[in-house]
């Protein structure tokens, strides 16, 4: 009887330990670092000082004490553990100016406008973002 049960308990034991691999722990979307778009890239020029470019795109996530000249701009994205996808930008500078640039950028912010109303009578526009409409002869 006892010899039973003790064969019956590690069978339940074991059974419930194979379950244990189906379960993951939830993992959270972790995106890290400076996320450099095209409309940001877009804004530097050579010959920016360093105070124009950190207004245009941010403090830089790793400014090396080897290379005080160059400042790179990294993203990391990561979804349920694994990364997704990895960029980098870096400026480089001369003294205090902007001599080269270069790196993966995101895709640029997509701006969708309001298609006009096909119903809608001439002069009836409605104002779209605070700005009054401008009627079209």
């Amino acid at each position: 009887m006892r010899r039973l049960l003790i064969v019956s308990l590690l069978s339940v034991v074991l059974s419930s330990m194979t379950g244990c691999s189906y379960l993951t722990p939830y993992k959270l979307d972790i995106p890290q670092g400076n996320a450099v778009t095209a409309d940001q890239a877009a804004k530097l020029k050579l010959g920016m000082t360093r105070a124009q470019v950190r207004f245009a795109m941010g403090t830089p996530l790793l400014v090396d004490s080897f290379h005080r000249n160059r400042w790179d701009y990294v993203f990391y994205d990561s979804k349920g553990g694994k990364l997704e996808e990895s960029k980098s930008f870096h400026v480089l500078f001369e003294g205090d100016r902007v001599v080269g640039l270069g790196g993966d950028t995101l895709p640029a912010r997509v701006v969708t406008a309001q298609a006009p109303d096909p119903d809608a009578k001439p002069g009836t526009e409605k104002a779209v973002d605070g700005k009054p409409a401008v009627a079209k002869p």
